[in-house]
């Protein structure tokens, strides 16, 4: 037992708590939202086999959560999360998966979770040794349902840095490329508006992003599975990527995040290239600028998601992650739906966020944005609070003054 009172601890963009009780809060409003959101989808037909890369947290646990709870598939999936340890808490998505765990133990679901390096080759064997001893048992042995081989795998994988088998270490880096950039943003410290510089990157750097946020990792997982024979017939992947909106342009789609983006984006022609035999097809969908730890640390990126949710919700338009991802099972990738895409290949949820109209009131609030008139243009008190929610805090019914049990199994 490790029971004790959690505390929200935010330092910046980064929470070094989280609260498994809030968490898991989290996980069952969105497991709700999966159920009623993809009701038609799933009377249409059972989703097979699934696994998600990068499963914990955001667009990757929103697709965990509706492939396994909203479309009734077995599910792996795949993380890189941090245990309690001693008065430590456990990483949010550490918590976010408990509780999806027992809630698939209670209704006798299949979600299974290997927690390591995505990008290393051990675990992919791992997850080849999952696939080949648990979901593709016919007989159902040891009381797991069969899904049979792979129809689906999401790519939602997002991290810092990555290692070669030799040790080689990879950083990706958040910079404009050409030029300096300067530009408005958000001291969170402060809460006050102000301006935000940064060099352009090196070559070297660019290449190192590229390694690290591109598409060499998501066309690995699909050759050594397609190696593996675990692939179904029309076996589709989705990775998932951002574009944004021309006031971030210079420091995210043009820089080197972007760089990484527009590599990911590349990688799904050669990959759908590779599944012919299959009749398979990859494919990136484009999605809506959320609240995330990650783009928190984007300069500019966290005033401008304040402008947007408020615009949006002024509109009735406005999406969290799991609606984002219902609309995505239910329109485009669920049982019986086909792709709609764009002219480049794309799925495009972002396509609200990137109305004309949505843009040209949030460019104008961005031109009039200042400290002062902060809290009147921008829903940056609704930006806060859904930072929190990342890690569990604010949500309504949770006892945040009682003292909770933070050491919380994953299994």
């Amino acid at each position: 037992m490790a029971l004790q009172v959690v505390q929200p601890r935010i330092r910046g963009f980064v929470s070094v708590s989280a609260h498994p009780e809030g968490c898991a809060a989290n996980v069952r409003q969105q497991v709700a939202t999966a159920r009623a959101g993809l009701e038609e989808v799933r009377a249409a037909g059972r989703l097979g086999t699934t696994l998600v890369i990068g499963a914990s947290a955001g667009y990757g646990l929103a697709s965990v959560l509706s492939a396994c709870f909203g479309l009734d598939a077995p599910v792996l999936g795949v993380c890189f999360e941090r245990p309690a340890d001693g008065d430590r808490t456990a990483t949010a998505g550490w918590y976010n998966l408990a509780e999806a765990h027992r809630l698939a133990r209670a209704e006798g679901r299949h979600l299974e979770t290997i927690n390591a390096d995505a990008y290393q080759e051990t675990t992919k064997d791992a997850v080849i040794e999952a696939l080949r001893a648990r979901y593709l048992d016919a007989s159902g042995a040891r009381g797991v349902p069969s899904g049979g081989k792979l129809e689906l795998l999401i790519y939602s994988l997002a991290a810092p840095r990555r290692f070669d088998a030799d040790g080689t270490r990879w950083e990706s880096v958040l910079k404009p490329i050409g030029k300096r950039f300067t530009g408005k943003t958000i001291d969170l410290r402060n809460i006050a508006v102000t301006e935000a510089s940064l060099e352009p990157a090196t070559e070297e750097e660019i290449a190192a992003t590229i390694k690290v946020m591109g598409g060499e990792d998501w066309t690995r997982w699909i050759e050594r599975l397609r190696e593996a024979d675990l692939l179904a017939p029309g076996f589709r992947t989705v990775a998932y990527s951002y574009v944004g909106p021309q006031v971030t342009n210079e420091i995210y789609r043009t820089g080197t995040i972007g760089r990484a983006k527009e590599h990911l984006e590349a990688s799904a022609a050669a990959i759908t290239r590779s599944l012919a035999a299959l009749e398979g097809e990859a494919i990136v969908s484009v999605n809506k600028g959320v609240v995330t730890q990650a783009s928190a640390a984007i300069p500019g990126v966290s005033l401008y998601i304040s402008l947007l949710t408020r615009v949006m919700k002024a509109r009735g338009t406005d999406e969290s992650v799991i609606d984002q991802i219902v609309r995505l099972f239910h329109d485009h990738i669920g049982p019986g739906a086909s792709p709609r895409v764009d002219s480049g290949g794309h799925i495009r949820l972002d396509d609200r966020e990137l109305d004309p109209a949505v843009q040209a009131e949030v460019n104008e609030l961005w031109a009039q944005l200042t400290t002062e008139n902060l809290q009147q243009y921008a829903d940056f008190e609704g930006y806060q609070r859904a930072f929190e929610a990342l890690v569990g805090f604010g949500f309504a019914g949770v006892g945040y003054d009682a003292p909770t049990e933070t050491d919380r199994p994953l299994d």
